[in-house]
């Protein structure tokens, strides 16, 4: 693309921080970065029309981990880790919270719910088991017992009696977040240019050129924040994983009020504007859904409407408005990774499915790790 003067001297030169992605973890990265150099040139590159990847495309769930989330990582995570990364949760909530307040983002605490499948009996029984050693283990972060017992009040169909609530879990309006993020980003004189995929980059020891589908410039440090998209650019441990959900239409008189997860956090749902919002599966096709092509299957999508069907919405008549997916970044083990990785170029990658809660937290890390 030939460029004017113009455009070369207002949108591409004496760039100090260039950030791709203008996702949660990117926008949050610029934000800081204003703060930390009040008079730096700070672009952001986006090759969506809106933020792609899983920013805007989630379920918008504010939550630290159901209780079968935890036991299920402390298999593979020591204590330490587990409650390092459960802190970084609530850090990143409050953070998100006390930079846009809540009712740019639409927050509410109506409590975290897991349902147990009588299928699931024994998964059920475990986490019944080890609530209080669980609730012991994260005191130090939420300073009281996360986790309760609570009677099914909402009257789900084909589920033990008692869910296993989390009390601090909260939900937030996704669309009303970025739209705040971005505006914010906007009066801070930070560029947000769309529809911009970049190709490449190559760190020349004093400059970073970067590549893009359409124009090469260059920036003074390159910051990384594509998170499922990640491995199209670098090669750290990071693995595309796409989630599918869906929403009903409004229901007339819905009770349902919160936000639930269901085997081990891998099928979710909420309530919003009178309508069930439900996702997840991707554990029906691992391989399927390690991509970073967006789209919906028939196999997940046939399981999220019949789990309405039989056990959220039994007795309830709906009607499915329309579904969608978005891209996470996932690998063996859940710590992002916030990494230098040459002498102008860091990244913010792989979040695990919990944007949301550590975004925040993770895009002010890379800023203060490459400035």
């Amino acid at each position: 693309m030939n460029l004017s003067y113009w455009e070369r001297t207002s949108w591409f030169s004496n760039i100090e921080f260039t950030i791709i992605g203008s996702g949660i973890v990117g926008l949050n990265c610029a934000l800081e970065l204003r703060r930390k150099h009040p008079k730096a040139r700070i672009l952001i590159l986006e090759k969506g029309k809106l933020p792609q990847g899983a920013s805007t495309k989630n379920a918008g769930f504010a939550c630290f981990g159901s209780i079968s989330e935890i036991l299920s990582d402390l298999k593979t995570h020591s204590e330490q880790e587990v409650i390092n990364l459960v802190q970084e949760r609530y850090d990143g909530i409050y953070s998100l919270r006390n930079l846009l307040g809540d009712a740019a983002i639409g927050y509410e605490i109506n409590g975290g719910h897991e349902l147990f499948l009588k299928k699931d009996l024994e998964l059920y029984e475990r986490c019944l088991k080890e609530l209080k050693s669980v609730n012991e283990l994260l005191h130090s972060v939420f300073k009281a017992d996360a986790f309760k017992i609570t009677p099914d009040s909402f009257n789900f169909n084909g589920i033990n009696n008692n869910y296993i609530s989390q009390i601090f879990e909260g939900q937030i309006d996704t669309g009303k977040m970025m739209h705040a993020l971005v505006h914010l980003a906007q009066l801070k004189g930070i560029t947000i240019l769309n529809n911009t995929q970049v190709e490449g980059f190559q760190d020349s020891g004093t400059t970073v050129t970067i590549k893009t589908t359409k124009l090469e410039f260059t920036t003074k440090k390159l910051l990384i924040a594509t998170n499922g998209f990640a491995a199209q650019l670098i090669t750290e441990n990071v693995k595309p994983a796409r989630a599918q959900v869906l929403i009903t239409k409004p229901i007339k008189n819905l009770h349902i009020k919160g936000t639930f997860h269901l085997e081990e956090g891998y099928y979710y749902f909420r309530n919003i504007d009178n309508r069930v919002l439900l996702g997840g599966g991707r554990n029906l096709d691992f391989k399927t859904e390690e991509t970073t092509e967006f789209g919906t299957t028939a196999l997940v999508s046939n399981k999220l409407k019949e789990l309405l069907k039989t056990v959220i919405l039994p007795e309830q008549p709906f009607e499915i408005d329309y579904s969608w997916s978005g891209i996470m970044g996932v690998g063996q083990q859940k710590k992002p990774i916030v990494k230098q990785l040459s002498e102008n170029v860091a990244c913010g990658v792989r979040l695990g499915g919990m944007g949301v809660a550590i975004g925040s937290t993770i895009g002010k890390k890379l800023a203060q790790l490459i400035s």
